[in-house]
């Protein structure tokens, strides 16, 4: 019963931070029509255009050439300087101490106030180029590897996970920057291409990303003090 009880824990728990997710969309949403995004209210008009007979062909090659090769293009734009990146820091030390063990101990202070740890935020900052590459980066810098660590077995993550400090607040805050933290370096730009506007793909980047830290932070603060 420990273990089907477990794995109902950890179902309910992932369809919580989904509905937190939607919830949050919906009050920001609510938030920005009320300021920034107040206008004049609008009726809703939906214009169809003349039907006409769909040509397979043409549908497939513009889905290939305007939607799949320009996303697949801009993410191995960003993915393979990021890589580099990644390698670099793994592997250029200073005084005995890698680049990634400098600035996680920079971090490590900050984190702290969010439940994390410094390699947890380095790894969010250095997973700007896609979100799955986080747990990879984690994994690379606790084992003290020069490449990214990919492992399929969920156990042996658990403990080298555990063996680092983790606990549940951990795992919830974990949980909670991944829902609510900037997108991927993709999808910035997707939406500096369809705005035209710097200034919309940084807010797409701070507004999450500052409720992620903020709610990291007050579930912090109330784990501890329950606690």
């Amino acid at each position: 019963m420990q273990g089907i009880g477990s794995s109902i824990v950890s179902t309910l728990m992932v369809i919580f931070m989904i509905l937190l997710g939607i919830f949050f969309t919906l009050i920001i949403s609510k938030l920005l029509s009320k300021t920034i995004l107040k206008g004049l209210p609008s009726s809703f008009v939906l214009e169809l255009p003349p039907y006409r007979k769909p040509q397979f062909g043409k549908i497939l090659v513009r889905s290939i050439f305007d939607r799949t090769l320009f996303v697949l293009g801009r993410a191995i734009s960003v993915a393979a300087p990021a890589g580099l990146v990644i390698w670099l820091f793994a592997n250029i030390g200073i005084n005995g101490e890698s680049l990634l063990d400098l600035i996680a101990n920079f971090l490590n202070p900050f984190a702290n106030l969010m439940g994390l740890d410094g390699y947890i935020l380095t790894a969010f900052i250095l997973g700007i180029p896609a979100n799955e590459i986080v747990l990879p980066i984690i994994l690379m810098c606790y084992l003290g590897s020069n490449s990214l660590v990919d492992l399929e077995d969920t156990f042996s993550i658990g403990q080298i996970l555990i063996s680092h400090g983790w606990t549940i607040l951990t795992a919830i805050n974990v949980m909670l920057f991944t829902i609510l933290h900037y997108p991927c370096a993709t999808t910035l730009l997707t939406i500096k291409k369809e705005t035209g506007s710097w200034k919309w793909t940084l807010l797409s980047f701070l507004l999450p990303t500052v409720c992620g830290i903020l709610v990291c932070m007050v579930t912090t603060f109330v784990y501890h003090f329950i606690l």
